[in-house]
């Protein structure tokens, strides 16, 4: 099958982008202040891969700059096989960003209160995590799996997503004991808050609209290239100011993607017809059709 829109190589230009690079630093740095100046000195966890790196931290006493890398090694692997090779090298560039703040950056603990240190410690790393996705990567690649395990279990990702931070603060709680971990959940809360917050509230699955006069090569692209299925109502655009009599029909194509998805797809639209108009609407709950976590563009 052809693929015209739809690119095998990485796209530096998006990578090397000012934009990207600046979110990146942001992010990455948020996530150095949250963990060194607030979580790592007194033992509190956030979800995913940053709680586990701090509890392996503490339980054996391994580097943690090593740890973060070592961990997200096979969630990279998998974004890079499930989402694309442009997400893959951002997911690398902000992980290595990470890990070197971790290792030469020193912060002094910030407060010794467990409620500011539980809920600034979540808000600061939540938002890394946020900015990083807004540069079109993850700092922490517990989506990533979730979105991988969903084919291969049948469970939803809140319910994957759920199950390892539970595995994380049992052990936390038997090893620190129940009022940290109770301090942990409230950063784990706040991180997630925060990181919605930064995407724009985008839950696990968007939905996409496109307006375009190229209406039949988008279709196309959607659905035999990247195996989406598509809803198409009738529709008509004009009614603009000054012109509103004049108007055309036109169809509105509907799909429904991952909001890791979001940044890739629309780059490819923009390709096909740099004129779209494209508009996401949050979605709480899909079920039936065809959705596809796995995405293509690349």
């Amino acid at each position: 099958m052809l693929r015209k829109y739809r690119s095998d190589r990485i796209d530096w230009a998006n990578v090397i982008n000012f934009k990207t690079i600046l979110l990146l630093l942001a992010g990455t740095s948020l996530g150095v202040v949250a963990m060194k100046g607030f979580m790592i000195p007194n033992r509190f966890l956030d979800g995913g891969i940053t709680g586990i790196s701090i509890l392996v931290h503490e339980l054996f006493h391994i580097n943690i700059s090593i740890l973060v890398i070592i961990l997200n090694l096979v969630f990279i692997y998998l974004g890079y096989k499930r989402i694309g090779k442009t997400f893959a090298v951002i997911t690398t560039i902000a992980v290595f960003l990470l890990s070197l703040g971790l290792l030469f950056v020193s912060i002094e603990p910030i407060t010794s209160d467990k409620l500011l240190i539980a809920i600034f410690g979540g808000l600061l790393i939540g938002t890394g995590i946020g900015l990083v996705i807004r540069a079109g990567g993850v700092m922490d690649g517990t989506e990533v799996i979730a979105v991988f395990a969903k084919r291969k279990t049948g469970f939803s990702n809140t319910e994957i997503i759920m199950l390892i931070n539970t595995i994380i603060f049992s052990v936390a709680a038997i090893k620190f004991g129940i009022e940290t971990t109770m301090y942990s959940i409230i950063t784990y809360f706040a991180a997630t808050k925060a990181t919605h917050y930064v995407v724009d509230g985008i839950e696990e699955f968007t939905t996409m609209h496109i307006v375009s006069s190229r209406q039949d090569e988008i279709k196309d692209f959607l659905v035999n290239e990247l195996g989406k299925g598509i809803t198409v109502y009738k529709g008509e655009r004009g009614y603009l100011p000054g012109s509103f009599d004049i108007k055309t029909d036109c169809e509105i194509i509907v799909t429904i993607i991952t909001r890791l998805e979001i940044k890739q797809i629309t780059d490819a639209l923009m390709r096909i017809d740099h004129k779209a108009f494209v508009y996401v609407q949050s979605v709480k709950e899909a079920s039936g059709g065809i959705l596809k976590e796995k995405a293509h563009v690349k």
